[in-house]
């Protein structure tokens, strides 16, 4: 930014422990209400369209909090954005757990992802603030493995706590989570931030948020990353209701979807092996075209009349294989498109992802008929956008790379 900043006393470093439980927050709060929707829908006499919307909400606030907390917490300062955000989340975490009807419970999940947002950006942003880019290193993956088990693990947490005690039970979690997160944050978190900047003017930012659209290659890698993403977020949208319309529970979803979280797991580790033997585009084209052999093979069952949980969870294991070898390698791509606005590209790619999950996450039911060949055949062709963009972001730096020489 070009306005004038003013500096502030530089404090102790943070814990990682710490940082891990705030970057938790959020993503536990979004899956582990994923496998109660079906019943949170008859427990408040409402259509899967309406309680849809609470996890669309959550999507779309975390798209644009995500854009805002950055802005804010350079004015302001990393400590107060970051425990205003905590405060939201708990609030919102309490709101949605006594909700009388679905509005209220939209508006819970809302306060929840606007406060999560600020935790997500800004446990990242302390940690580079203390330690730098070459030392966040090393201490950021610890947050990564501890978001990726969070995201694993909330949906079985989820089903379960639902199937004993009731869709509101799982909130109280949340609560817990991020009311334990606000008081150790307000006892031990330092501000971090030695710079702040005067103003909160936004030229600066979308002056830079337009050259990272006109870098070479960077639509195409992050639109290739998108689509990936946009499968997942159709399963996840739509199969609760799969499995409630199959005679299941929210615990058995839970359970078959380990296998779904765990394929991911599993193909980002190998994506970080794959690094020394293969180049980035390499890597993503193999996990564009595991995900789409994933997505025929669930159209393909679908086609046969074959719906059952390994017919729905196991194909889609294999897509999500394909996403975590994919997605790290399209994302690195698509932010070194960008290498003087690094940060600007990643805020970004994250907020069109979040922004298409969410257009996705609500419009998926709607095409749930009385058949799931519609889903199946959305989550096919998202791959082969997957390819077709990639193409053109390889296109687009082969093109750059011609006319340097």
């Amino acid at each position: 930014m070009t306005a004038a900043m003013t500096t502030t006393t530089a404090a102790p470093a943070p814990s990682i422990a710490l940082m891990t439980l705030i970057a938790m927050a959020s993503p536990l709060a979004l899956n582990l209400f994923v496998p109660a929707m079906p019943d949170a829908a008859r427990e408040l006499q409402t259509d899967i369209g309406v309680i849809q919307l609470s996890f669309t909400a959550y999507l779309f606030t975390l798209a644009f909090g995500q854009l805002l907390s950055g802005p804010l917490a350079d004015h302001f300062g990393r400590r107060p954005v970051l425990l205003v955000g905590l405060c939201l989340h708990t609030l919102g975490s309490l709101l949605a757990a006594f909700a009388p009807d679905v509005v209220t419970l939209i508006g819970g999940r809302v306060l929840q992802a606007l406060g999560g947002s600020a935790a997500m950006v800004l446990a990242r942003t302390i940690i580079i603030d203390i330690y730098g880019r070459e030392g966040a290193a090393a201490r950021m993956g610890y947050i990564v493995m501890a978001i990726a088990i969070a995201q694993s693990l909330a949906p079985t947490i989820g089903g379960y706590l639902n199937l004993w005690a009731g869709s509101s039970s799982v909130f109280f979690v949340s609560l817990a989570m991020g009311s334990v997160a606000f008081l150790m944050a307000a006892l031990r978190l330092p501000e971090t931030c030695t710079k702040k900047s005067d103003s909160l003017e936004l030229k600066a930012v979308i002056e830079r948020y337009a050259a990272v659209f006109n870098s070479a290659g960077y639509i195409g890698y992050a639109l290739s990353t998108t689509c990936i993403a946009a499968a997942f977020y159709m399963f996840v949208g739509t199969a609760p209701y799969i499995v409630d319309r199959l005679g299941g529970n929210s615990a058995e979803f839970g359970t078959w979807f380990l296998t779904v979280s765990l394929a991911f797991m599993a193909g980002s580790f190998l994506s970080t092996r794959l690094a020394k033997r293969a180049s980035v585009d390499q890597v993503v084209l193999m996990g564009n075209l595991l995900s789409l052999t994933g997505g025929f093979t669930l159209l393909c069952f679908t086609l046969a009349d074959v719906l059952n949980y390994p017919a729905l969870f196991l194909p889609m294991a294999l897509v999500t294989l394909g996403r975590g070898l994919s997605q790290p390698n399209a994302q690195s791509a698509a932010i070194s498109c960008s290498p003087t606005s690094a940060a600007t590209a990643s805020g970004l790619m994250g907020f069109i992802q979040l922004l298409a999950g969410a257009a996705i996450a609500q419009l998926m039911p709607l095409l749930l008929g009385e058949t799931v060949l519609p889903i199946a055949a959305c989550i096919c062709l998202a791959p082969v956008a997957a390819l077709f963009a990639h193409s053109l972001a390889m296109k687009h730096q082969g093109n750059l790379g011609h006319q340097a020489r």
